[in-house]
């Protein structure tokens, strides 16, 4: 078969393949009605003989797939399997729809419901959507098309202008699954270049269009500058990196000073020996503790948390913008805080040397860390010193500086809670965290991998403490029953079998064993294995798809326990500065208190979905700079080789994360010269078809860094012979 004969017979079957697609929508808009082909040819405006032929040949084909039904000789029908579904749509980077389907009546889920690129119409990631359900499945999938848009989640985008012409051009999307450019008139332009980041508003999608149309809303820079770039990421994932002119004001109007009526009704701590522990450029110091001793011999600790709800009220223009942000995002180079800079850096902030509001959880504990009493209120307290993690950790080595005794007898304590805690069946993830060495110019200078030390462990326990007694304060009854009452928790599911056993099977080729049969032998084998991996060189990588085997801890009022720290009981109480479900607890503690309890279930459970939805959101963003920044330390390093270990395969090539700065990149398949390579999905593998060369999960290799790509935070590297 000749060229010209092969590009002929291409074209034929994709006109075929479009004239099917083009005929199940025909017939699944009207689901259920029998129509014969004359009628489905007038529906698609075919006249011409020749195409009507085509066109009952496909319909027979459909026939034969069981795609539709022919219940009489002529006639024809799509029937969906069942009522149409509602769900969520998602879009992976090549273009294929998964919907989320809603929960059944019963609770239940059905599977993910596969979409072609084809069936989207127009439905963007994210959007809320109607599908109907084909009579066959894919990729042992349910499958459909989406024949409704109910709410779209979100109208702006981030994207690149290009000028097509004087009088109009295109929006190009940064992100890869919003797969179509938007129309931008003259009018629409907004002063922008070519060439220019921009924020695009989607205003119209008439169905004739095989464009959106939008107008550019705000001009953020050029492309490959620092700011743009992370204006670019805060706008991607709906960040806002300024707090509207109302919120400030409001803010400004709080009082300085401390009201002495408001004093008189705390419980005083001025007196007890207090400090902070915090990451050295922190600003927001949530969290104190207070030590001192009783006369019984035990020991009474404070855990002292900013009393943001006595400065944020519920209904105030402060409250909803920290509601709708739902959480601090900590980007390399800056924080964007939920609270306004009055808040969240002076009033609510624990600093040392001054009188500060707090809800306290105090504890009565002996020298073995068992827990006698637990007192919670509101408090008053003076932070005596402000410690960094580096500081104290070396208090602690060396027994030399402020508080040293104070402090060995908390890190006593704590790592007795630590031992108790994993006992009962906690897992220890303490993956090591990339951190940025910047100059004043915001260009990194430096790589380096985040320590965990006795110090943070110290405050981690502390806080883990309070936060588990404060979730059982409400969510209990003292018969240790269930009381029923509304509370916000932080639960963290069962990991999904078939995770455990791919993280097994992987763990295996560097020779750790993970057994799975019983959760005990779950969390003592992962426990063992991260304890083994710290310092080797998979360190990370294997850390990294642990944490991926385990579920999604999420915010619910529905109480499932965590399973990754091992509690039945567990909520968010420590962080209210940056968390908005910490102001919801606090809110919820002080009203059970005073003998009150939340109202309205469903509308605390939005509010937790919100919460979990926000902190994805702030997440992601969070690793999209860690992604910018890494193609900025690697953008003058093009032509260098570098140690690296195989941490992803996929279809389109592997990923490669360096050993001594933990950058991550792809070597695409089509950069392998040597073979034709073959994605072995199961195994996590690529096979050289000819030469049977292996690249496996895990590997080691020595890679070139041959491109780097700013704006799309892409970094590929090619193999060193």
């Amino acid at each position: 078969m000749n060229k010209k004969t092969k590009s002929k017979k291409n074209t034929q079957i994709t006109a075929v393949k479009d004239l099917k697609n083009k005929i199940l929508k025909t017939l699944s808009s009207e689901p259920g009605k029998q129509l014969n082909y004359k009628q489905v040819s007038a529906r698609l405006h075919i006249t011409d003989r020749e195409q009507r032929k085509v066109l009952k040949d496909c319909l027979d084909a459909l026939v034969r797939d069981k795609v539709i039904e022919s219940p009489t000789e002529g006639k024809y029908v799509f029937r969906p399997k069942s009522q149409t579904v509602l769900g969520v749509l998602e879009i992976t980077n090549a273009g294929h729809g998964f919907v989320i389907a809603d929960p059944l009546p019963d609770g239940t889920r059905m599977p993910d419901i596969f979409i072609d690129k084809e069936a989207l119409n127009r439905a963007l990631p994210g959007d809320r959507v109607q599908v109907a359900l084909y009579a066959f499945k894919r990729r042992d999938l349910p499958h459909g098309e989406i024949i409704g848009i109910l709410e779209r989640e979100r109208t702006e985008f981030v994207g690149t202008f290009m000028a097509a012409r004087k009088k109009y051009g295109f929006v190009v999307p940064d992100n890869k699954r919003i797969y179509t450019d938007f129309f931008i008139g003259e009018e629409n332009k907004n002063g922008a270049a070519d060439g220019d980041k921009v924020v695009v508003q989607l205003t119209d999608w008439p169905e004739q269009a095989t464009s959106p149309f939008g107008k550019i809303i705000k001009v953020l820079g050029r492309p490959g500058e620092h700011e743009t770039e992370i204006h670019s990421i805060l706008a991607e994932y709906d960040l806002p990196y300024e707090f509207p002119a109302d919120v400030e004001e409001e803010a400004e109007k709080i009082p300085d000073k401390l009201d002495p009526k408001e004093i008189s009704k705390r419980r005083d701590f001025r007196g007890v020996v207090t400090f902070t522990i915090d990451p050295e450029d922190a600003k927001d110091f949530d969290d104190a503790l207070s030590v001192r001793p009783l006369e019984n011999g035990n020991l009474e600790v404070g855990v002292h948390i900013a009393d943001v709800t006595y400065y944020v009220r519920p209904g105030s223009k402060i409250d909803e913008e920290a509601y709708q942000r739902g959480t601090s995002v900590y980007l390399v180079d800056r924080v964007v805080p939920m609270l306004p800079e009055k808040l969240s850096n002076y009033l609510c902030s624990l600093r040392p040397k001054e009188d500060k509001f707090c809800f306290s959880a105090v504890f009565e504990i002996d020298a073995k860390a068992h827990v006698h009493s637990v007192w919670f209120g509101r408090t008053i307290i003076h932070s005596q010193r402000r410690f960094t993690y580096e500081e104290a950790e070396g208090i602690l080595k060396t027994g030399k500086g402020d508080f040293a005794r104070e402090l060995k007898i908390l890190n006593s304590i704590a790592k007795k809670l630590r031992t108790q805690r994993f006992k009962a069946g906690s897992i220890g993830f303490d993956k090591s965290e990339v951190k940025f060495i910047l100059d004043e110019k915001n260009n990194p200078t430096g790589v380096y991998q985040k320590t965990i030390g006795d110090s943070n462990h110290l405050i981690e326990e502390f806080m883990l403490l309070a936060n588990k007694y404060v979730a059982m304060a409400v969510g209990r009854n003292a018969d240790g029953k269930p009381s029923g009452k509304i509370m916000v928790y932080r639960v963290h599911d069962d990991p999904d079998p078939d995770k455990l056993i791919e993280l097994q099977g992987f763990v295996s080729r560097f020779g750790y064993k993970l057994h799975i049969s019983s959760r005990k032998q779950i969390t003592n084998s992962i426990n063992a294995m991260l304890n083994a991996v710290k310092g080797k060189p998979e360190q990370n990588l294997i850390e990294t798809l642990a944490i991926r085997s385990m579920a999604k801890a999420i915010y619910s009022t529905k109480n499932r326990g965590h399973y990754g720290l091992g509690f039945e009981y567990y909520t968010h109480f420590t962080s209210p500065i940056r968390r908005y479900p910490d102001v919801m607890v606090h809110r919820i503690l002080q009203w059970h208190l005073e003998g009150k309890e939340a109202k309205n279930k469903n509308l605390w459970e939005e509010k937790c979905k919100h919460s979990s939805q926000r902190e994805k959101l702030a997440t992601d963003a969070e690793r999209a700079s860690v992604k910018y920044m890494m193609s900025k330390f690697l953008m003058d390093k093009i032509g260098k080789t570098f140690e690296g270990v195989i941490s992803g395969v996929t279809e389109y090539g592997i990923y490669v994360e360096l050993v001594d700065n933990k950058c991550e990149g792809m070597i695409r398949i089509s950069d392998f010269k040597d073979d034709y390579y073959i994605f072995d999905e199961d195994n996590y593998q690529l096979i050289g078809s000819r030469k049977g060369k292996i690249y496996q999960l895990g590997e080691k290799l020595k890679v070139r860094v041959k491109k780097v790509d700013l704006q799309k935070k892409q970094i590929d590297f090619s193999v060193v012979e």
